[in-house]
């Protein structure tokens, strides 16, 4: 009962949370557009950079995570054997 209850609140906090990230995308997007009406694509280009970096960024710490995680788990299974 104890770990519903858990789940069930984790789940309606990171539900709220998510509300907020959607206001930034028109901004986003009307700084792309305005910026390509005047002819610079130096805006646009920027944010597609910043978005990899975002995104490579999670997966570089997932990368670390798990290979120091594989690690740890092949040093216990030859100290049990």
């Amino acid at each position: 009962m104890k770990n519903l209850l858990k789940t069930t609140v984790l789940l309606i906090v990171f539900s709220l949370s998510i509300l907020n990230s959607f206001a930034q995308c028109p901004m986003c997007k009307a700084s792309v557009e305005s910026s390509q009406s005047s002819g610079s694509k130096s805006i646009g280009m920027g944010l597609n950079v910043g978005i990899l970096m975002l995104l490579a960024s999670v997966y570089v710490i997932m990368a670390i995570v798990g290979f120091f995680w594989y690690r740890n788990f092949k040093n216990n299974r030859f100290v049990e054997n």
